[in-house]
């Protein structure tokens, strides 16, 4: 993921950090950040131009988070191939992990198949 794509979805911090927040609900929904999923984030918050400072009120609140929905149709699938690639980081898809990513799959307004074939495909590039 380039900076030039990010800088075209995430055109405000809050855009940037709801993005950020959806993205550490997939990294911990099974209750473990493994050194990829750990790097993975930290390169998404080094594009995004994130900081630490940035994130305390999503880390302080882990456990009251919920997914930020993006309202822009492109948007929306970026995030969502973004959430998988992020699920697919530590080469195990545990059930919660996906099942998160199925919940942000239905509130996006897409099915459960569009889900699988993009686990599917970005599973294929990763190997």
């Amino acid at each position: 993921m380039t900076d030039i794509v990010l800088d075209r979805f995430f055109d405000t911090k809050e855009k940037k950090m709801a993005f950020f927040q959806n993205l550490i609900m997939a990294a911990i929904a099974d209750k473990y950040i493994d050194e990829a999923e750990s790097d993975f984030l930290v390169s998404i918050g080094q594009q995004l131009g994130i900081t630490e400072e940035d994130t305390l009120p999503i880390t302080d609140n882990l456990t009251s988070l919920s997914f930020i929905i993006p309202k822009d149709g492109p948007q929306k699938m970026m995030e969502l191939q973004t959430l998988v690639l992020m699920m697919l980081q530590d080469g195990v898809i545990e059930e919660r992990e996906y099942n998160l990513c199925l919940e942000f799959t239905r509130q996006i307004g897409y099915s459960q198949d569009i889900l699988d074939d993009l686990i599917s495909r970005l599973a294929n590039k990763q190997s």
